[in-house]
C-alpha cells in the first residue's frame, strides 16, 4: 500500500473543510496550527517537512483541541524544544499521551508503523519504553471507550481508504458518517 501525503491531505480536507473550514498543509521545519486570519479563511493545520508521522501527529492534537483552542495559534500552548530538563521533559510527556496514542491508531487504520517521540536530544534521560507504555496504554482506553467525535471521523476514513480500498471520496463520505448529528 503507498502512503501519499496527497491521499492524507484529500481525506483531512474533505472531511473537515466543509465543517470546521480546516485543511491539513504541508509545511517547513516545524509544525504549527494556524487559525483563520485575514490572510486565509481557513484554519490550517500544517504539519512538519512532508512528514506522513507529522501530518498524521499534527491531526491528532487538531482532533482533541476544543474550539475556544482552535482560535489559537498553535492552539494556546507552550512548546520547549529539544534539550528539555526532566521536569519539563515530565510535563511535555504528560500533554502528549493523549495526541500520541490518538496518532497510534491513525498509523494503525493506515496499516503503518507507529513510534512514540520523546522528541527530546538533550542531555536529561528519558524513559521511552514507560512513556511507549503510557501511550498504548491510552491507545488501548481509546479503543474499549471510543475517540472523540473527529478522531472517530478520521479514523473511519482511513480505514475504509486503507484497509476496505474505498475510493477518497467514499472514504470521506464514510468519515462524514461518523461526524453526523446524533440523533436525538
Amino acid at each position: 500500500m503507498s502512503h501519499r501525503l496527497e491521499d492524507v491531505i484529500a481525506l483531512f480536507d474533505g472531511l473537515f473543510l466543509p465543517t470546521y473550514r480546516t485543511r491539513l498543509v504541508r509545511g517547513g521545519d516545524e509544525p504549527l496550527y494556524r487559525p483563520a486570519d485575514a490572510d486565509s479563511p481557513c484554519h490550517r493545520v500544517v504539519f512538519a517537512r512532508g512528514f506522513y508521522a507529522s501530518a498524521l501527529h499534527e491531526i491528532s492534537h487538531w482532533c482533541i483541541a476544543g474550539a475556544r483552542r482552535r482560535e489559537l495559534e498553535d492552539y494556546g500552548y507552550w512548546y520547549l524544544p529539544d534539550g528539555r530538563d526532566a521536569v519539563q521533559q515530565r510535563a511535555f510527556e504528560a500533554v502528549e499521551v493523549v495526541p500520541q496514542a490518538l496518532e497510534s491508531l491513525f498509523a494503525a487504520a493506515c496499516g503503518r508503523r507507529f513510534n512514540v517521540s520523546v522528541d527530546n536530544l538533550g542531555e536529561v534521560a528519558v524513559d521511552r519504553e514507560a512513556f511507549q507504555a503510557r501511550v498504548a496504554a491510552r491507545a488501548a482506553r481509546y479503543a474499549a471507550e471510543g475517540l472523540p467525535r473527529r478522531a472517530a471521523a478520521f479514523r473511519r476514513a482511513l480505514e475504509g481508504y486503507y484497509q476496505e480500498g474505498l475510493s477518497l471520496e467514499a472514504a470521506v463520505a464514510l468519515g462524514r458518517e461518523a461526524l453526523a448529528p446524533l440523533p436525538a
